[in-house]
Parts: C-alpha cells; sequence; structure tokens
C-alpha cells in the first residue's frame, strides 16, 4: 500500500508511526512529517526502520526507503593498499569518549552534491540525550591527541543504525566504520544500517537489502539483548592497526 502524502504525526512523543512499508515511492522512502525528536519518538522510529533526515528550517521528516543500504558486520573493505598504510599508522581506537565531538565533526565535514548539513543544533541536542541515556554511540580515531575520524549511531537490541561518519584526515572515516564493524561482529550483531546509498559506502562493501527483508530483521534484533550504557571499556582501546589484518 502506498499513500499520495506523508503521514502527519500526532502529538505526543509514543505517537505510533504508520507501518514503514507505506512509505511513498516518490521521493524513494518518505513516510511521515511532523512529531518531535524525543527520545523516545526517536527509539520508536529506529525500531519501525525509520530514520529523521531534514534540513534546518523545514518541518521534520521520517523516511524508510527501499532498498536500504547496510552493511554486514564482516564484509567491510578495506583495500589491500589501505590495510598496508595502516600497519604503519599510530592511530587508535575509541568509543564512547566524545560523543558530541563526532556529531559536531559530522555536521561540519563537507558532503559532495550537498548544501549545508541535515546535523542541526536541534539533531545534535537529540541524540547527545541518547547518549546520555546508553542508546546512541560513537566510534572515535586519534592521531596523538587529535580527533581524525568517527561515527556515530543508535543502538536497539543487536541493531546498530549508522548515522553519519567523517574524516579529519584521508582514511579516518574508514577506519571507524571498520572498528565498528570488527566490534558488533565480535558481538555477535550481524548488520549495520547504512540508510542510503552513495558511491563511498557501495566501495567499502555495502549492499542493497529489500526494506522487506530489512524490517523482517530490525523487528527481531530490536528485540535482543543488547548494550545499553556506555561502551567504554566495551570498545576501541586498541590501535588502528589492528584492522590491517596478518
Amino acid at each position: 500500500m502506498t499513500r499520495s502524502l506523508p503521514w502527519r504525526l500526532a502529538d505526543g512523543p509514543d505517537a505510533p508511526f504508520p507501518p514503514a512499508e507505506t512509505a511513498l515511492r516518490q521521493p524513494d522512502g518518505l513516510l511521515a512529517v511532523g512529531g518531535d525528536l524525543h527520545p523516545l519518538r526517536l527509539l520508536n522510529a529506529y525500531a519501525g526502520g525509520i530514520f529523521p533526515w531534514f534540513s534546518e528550517g523545514e518541518p521534520i521528516l521520517w523516511w524508510s526507503p527501499d532498498p536500504r543500504m547496510v552493511f554486514r558486520t564482516d564484509g567491510v573493505h578495506l583495500s589491500s593498499r589501505f590495510r598496508r598504510q595502516l600497519r604503519q599508522c599510530r592511530w587508535q581506537v575509541s568509543a564512547d569518549t566524545a560523543f558530541a565531538q563526532v556529531m559536531l565533526a559530522c555536521a561540519a565535514a563537507p558532503r559532495p552534491g550537498q548544501d549545508g548539513t541535515w546535523i542541526s543544533p536541534a539533531m545534535v541536542q537529540a541524540y547527545v540525550r541518547l547518549h546520555e541515556l546508553g542508546f546512541a554511540h560513537s566510534i572515535e580515531v586519534w592521531d596523538d591527541g587529535t580527533l581524525v575520524g568517527g561515527i556515530y549511531g543508535v543502538a536497539i537490541g543487536t541493531m546498530f543504525f549508522g548515522e553519519s561518519m567523517f574524516s579529519g584526515a584521508s582514511g579516518g572515516s574508514k577506519v571507524a566504520l571498520a572498528a565498528l564493524a570488527r566490534t558488533l561482529h565480535g558481538w555477535g550483531w550481524p548488520l549495520i544500517d547504512a540508510q542510503v546509498e552513495n558511491p563511498h559506502l557501495l566501495r567499502m562493501g555495502a549492499e542493497h537489502l529489500p526494506r522487506e527483508a530489512f524490517l523482517d530483521h530490525v523487528r527481531r534484533a530490536v528485540r535482543e539483548d543488547g548494550r545499553t550504557g556506555s561502551w567504554q571499556g566495551l570498545a576501541g582501546g586498541w590501535p588502528a592497526a589492528d584492522l590491517a589484518g596478518g
């Protein structure tokens, strides 16, 4: 079933979303409009395979595109050349030590074909609150105390919903993503949501998953026991060179 206009959300952070399967075909995945960025509403959205994406000054727009871009946690690709560079790299990886700093760096990162960023001050405030509640997490990459890469997103159950990543030095985002995938794979979490296609993600091993299959996985994964709370001491704490392999 499809609709000609997006669903307008009712007031109240626990107001239900329409089924993600009813999202518009054009623009692909637009599902609903309105509401707010209250933690409960955000968690309900992600648990239903839905995410917010809008520019400052627009109403809040909620999306569930078809197909969905995902990474298998054992499928992030680093080229042989990059792995050789990593073996000589002194960068260090950490988790949940600089969440707001990673978000702000993602907001400031230039995006080809985009004018400005969707990571508005309201978005930063909302996701920092989710981080404080133990549901939003970051992986950081450091070069002698300077943040050179990072990724952040939302974790519910055994599902990680990636939001954005950045490179402050060449390869910084690759290391952050690969470190996240290594961590999640070690925990037995199969997928990372990458939302929508872009060439960089495809080169790193992202693949298309039909929305129906994605939603089936998400609805199971969010009911499983995950790792709520800070990931400090659970992830990171090792050299980026460890990602180079043997």
